[in-house]
């Protein structure tokens, strides 16, 4: 199966031993070579480097590190040394308009990605912007503002001679694709189907077929052309607020999304706009306003997250997003394309899984196997092929909120709790196994990057570098 993996990615993506980019090659969170199984502030360290604020994970080339983060109102992408962790350069931004995000959300939260050579980072109060290896800024592109209630998340990923960043938001969600050169826009898809969302895409390349930009985003995974932006297919059916990443075997894509509100017993079926306005319209204005909706309407959540304009009133577009939302799923769900094109969601899901969905940790599909970590610690191993479970149990000593992606090498499965708890476990499907837990003493929301026989993790002060 990781020989699959590495056959998606672009031959000009592919750098040889190096993670380039969110979560490694293609997102796909595996890494050859050997790991420690035992980590902490003092274990098997190589090398530690204090680190500025950020929640960002750091990418690799041959001999580098790249990272980004903040000190006060300074937006901040780093090069360090690879071999001990010495800072080369340090490149500050001044923000351009203050984001409003979640607590848990920060400045740099988008994982920077690199070609190798150079390094492009996105800032949500900025936009995007490259450096060269020597830290001369290379060209500059600013974007925003963005309406993300929870600001923004989502890393930008390289493809051929494009860099490609998706902005899921409230108001004018679209995918954009600049030359990685020069920083020229070459093409932009609007998404008005789609609201905020935080995961960064995937590459899908099947034999025979043109590669394919895998987006998840809320009420449905699309696959759009990289080449030139095109909306290939999409599947509908997922949940209406989607933060993790999905992952791809050879001809399969693995999405999850969990949001408040679309567990099972939750969800509700809400009446047409034109029907709901006849019964709920006191002001007879054409619109609804929050008082005006019966109880068996109200949302589950803060009016502001279903009022996209912030205007006190829900109009058709808002009402037709807050009516999917009531009825959306939280599922993990694996598509098989095929070739065909449009609207796949009948006929092309191989299966789904509504239980133990992670919120924000993304899948790993591992020697065979589908793994997830939800909140809580709760592992679970999926045949990929059927969705049955093969094992569900709580990682022990590791009871805890997952915001990092867990990663794999050499047969072990990483995963990094909020709380700083290091799990590794044998990658056995069935048989998985808790080998041992390490304590970081420190919040972590970085998911680590592996090479080389060494394993690079952020905590909320500190690089580390753990093994020989």
């Amino acid at each position: 199966m990781r020989c699959l993996l590495v056959l998606l990615i672009p031959a000009c993506l592919a750098f040889a031993g190096e993670w380039s980019g969110f979560r490694g090659p293609n997102a796909s969170g595996i890494a050859e070579g050997s790991v420690p199984v035992e980590f902490g502030p003092s274990t098997n360290v190589a090398w530690k480097t204090p680190m500025p604020l950020g929640n960002s994970s750091p990418v690799l080339t041959k001999d580098r590190i790249f990272i980004t983060g903040y000190e006060g109102t300074n937006l901040l992408t780093l090069c360090l040394n690879r071999a001990d962790g010495k800072v080369l350069w340090r490149r500050p931004l001044e923000p351009s308009w203050k984001e409003k995000r979640h607590k848990l959300n920060s400045p740099s939260s988008a994982t920077p990605v690199t070609d190798g050579e150079n390094v492009y980072s996105f800032f949500p109060e900025f936009g995007l912007i490259s450096y060269g290896s020597d830290g001369q800024e290379r060209w500059r592109v600013p974007l925003g503002t963005f309406t993300n209630p929870h600001g923004m998340a989502a890393s930008p990923v390289l493809y051929e001679d494009k860099l490609i960043l998706v902005c899921d938001q409230d108001n004018g969600a679209f995918l954009l694709a600049v030359d990685r050169k020069s920083g020229r826009t070459l093409w932009k898809t609007e998404r008005p189907e789609v609201v905020h969302g935080f995961a960064t895409p995937v590459f899908l390349r099947m034999p025979g077929e043109e590669p394919q930009l895998i987006v998840p985003g809320s009420y449905q995974v699309a696959a759009y052309s990289p080449a030139d932006g095109r909306k290939l297919w999409w599947v509908t059916g997922i949940t209406w607020q989607v933060k993790p990443t999905a992952v791809v075997s050879q001809d399969t894509v693995f999405v999850s999304g969990w949001a408040p509100g679309a567990d099972e017993g939750q969800r509700a079926n809400l009446p047409e706009f034109d029907t709901a306005v006849k019964e709920a319209d006191q002001n007879g204005d054409g619109k609804l306003s929050e008082p005006e909706l019966p109880p068996k309407w109200k949302p589950t959540g803060n009016w502001s997250m279903i009022d996209l304009n912030h205007d006190g009133v829900l109009d058709a577009r808002e009402w037709a997003f807050f009516r999917a939302r009531r009825a959306s799923q939280n599922v993990t769900i694996a598509v098989r394309p095929g070739k065909d094109r449009g609207d796949l969601t009948d006929k092309h899901v191989l299966w789904s899984y509504d239980r133990s969905v992670p919120q924000v940790s993304s899948p790993l599909l591992y020697k065979g196997v589908l793994y997830t970590v939800k909140d809580g610690g709760i592992l679970t191993a999926l045949d990929p092929e059927s969705g049955k479970v093969l094992k569900q149990a709580r990682l022990r000593g590791a009871v805890d909120a997952y915001y990092s992606s867990p990663v794999a090498a050499d047969g072990k499965i990483l995963l990094v709790s909020e709380q700083g708890k290091v799990s590794v476990v044998s990658a056995a499907g069935a048989g998985w196994d808790t080998l041992a837990v390490g304590d970081m003493e420190e919040l972590c929301y970085a998911t680590p990057a592996v090479d080389a026989g060494r394993v690079y993790l952020r905590t909320h002060t500190t690089l580390y570098a753990f093994g020989k």
